[in-house]
């Protein structure tokens, strides 16, 4: 079984998955590690406002998540920061964001159909306010953020509207949790999911 987080930028995700690799062992951690994907783009200076470029760019990332997944699938259960849910979303909706009508799903057909196979049994959608969104981003330190503003005013909406609603989808609102209490509760999700699967 594989399960997925999903959120804004710094609503806490990456501190939730550290949360379960310290306190549910039987669950494998699938993080982001992308360094290898972003040496290429920057190799090729691709320029992801540049609708052939972006083609390429969105190709190594779909490419990317189905290895992912090929490693998820060897543990009983793995719960991914951000799933092949997070990719297809992306690919198709970051042009929307800046306003162009970039033609995505006949030109990444292949690719996409291959993400589409690698889909998580449940996502765990968490949700904040802007404004406790814009605090925890201030708190950290340990990422630049850049494409926050971006991100929040105009994929957040975008995604919410992707997720909410789908019948796989979890929501959990984080504004008045702290990070062990999202911890918490997010680890409650993922028994939760472990034990109505293995009823099945």
């Amino acid at each position: 079984m594989v399960l997925s987080l999903q959120g804004c930028m710094a609503v806490g995700k990456t501190t939730a998955v550290k949360y379960l690799q310290m306190n549910a062992p039987y669950i494998n951690i699938s993080y982001e590690i992308n360094d290898d994907v972003l040496e290429q783009i920057n190799r090729r200076q691709l320029d992801k406002s540049k609708y052939d470029d972006y083609l390429e760019i969105q190709r190594l990332w779909l490419k990317k998540e189905v290895e992912r997944w090929n490693e998820a699938v060897k543990f009983p259960c793995s719960v991914m920061d951000f799933g092949a849910e997070e990719i297809e979303f992306y690919t198709l909706n970051y042009p929307k964001s800046i306003g162009v009508g970039w033609e995505i799903e006949n030109a990444l057909h292949p690719e996409l159909e291959a993400v589409r196979k690698c889909m998580p049994t449940r996502i765990l959608f968490l949700d904040a306010s802007d404004e406790v969104l814009r605090s925890y981003k201030e708190k950290d330190n340990t990422r630049s953020r850049n494409f926050f503003e971006h991100y929040l005013k105009y994929l957040l909406p975008l995604k919410r509207e992707w997720f909410f609603g789908k019948p796989n989808v979890d929501i959990l609102c984080v504004d008045n949790l702290d990070a062990r209490e999202v911890g918490i509760k997010v680890k409650e999700w993922c028994d939760c999911c472990i034990a109505a699967f293995a009823e099945n």
